[in-house]
C-alpha cells in the first residue's frame, strides 16, 4: 500500500514536500512515481525515480523546482517542490512499479505503474 501525505495550502513562490510511504518489505524492488491531476484535467507525469534513486525524471513543468528521492530504508519516496505556482495546484499521487529498464515515454506513462495510493491535495494561492 502506498500513503501520500504532506499536502496543504501555500502560497505562489513557497514550497512543500511530499511523501509517500510504502508498507511491505519489497520497496527497493519498485521504481516509483509521482502524477498529479487537476480538476477538469488529466492525470499528468510529475517526477519518477529507479528503485536505486540512481535515475530520476522530471516533466518539463517541474523541471528545476521539483525534486524526487527516496529513502529504501524507511520505505519512503518524496516530491520536494519549490517556487510553486498555482498552476502546480492538483491531487498529487505516488505510484509504483516493479524495477526495469524503460524508455523515458514509459516512466512518464501512468500505465506503467500498477500501485497507486490515495493522493494528497495541494492548492497554491496567488
Amino acid at each position: 500500500q502506498l500513503q501520500a501525505s504532506g499536502g496543504g495550502l501555500v502560497q505562489a513562490g513557497g514550497s512543500l514536500r511530499l511523501s509517500c510511504a510504502a508498507s511491505g518489505r519489497t520497496f527497493s524492488s519498485y521504481d516509483m512515481g509521482w502524477f498529479r491531476q487537476a480538476p477538469g484535467k488529466e492525470r499528468e507525469f510529475v517526477a519518477a525515480i529507479s528503485w536505486s534513486g540512481e535515475r530520476t525524471f522530471y516533466a518539463d513543468s517541474v523541471k528545476g523546482r521539483f525534486t524526487i528521492s527516496r529513502a529504501n530504508t524507511e520505505n519512503t519516496v518524496y516530491l520536494q517542490m519549490f517556487s510553486l505556482k498555482p498552476e502546480d495546484t492538483a491531487v498529487y499521487y505516488c505510484a509504483a512499479t516493479t524495477t526495469g529498464w524503460r524508455t523515458p515515454a514509459a516512466w512518464s506513462n501512468y500505465r506503467t505503474y500498477d500501485y497507486w495510493g490515495r493522493g494528497t491535495q495541494v492548492t497554491v494561492s496567488s
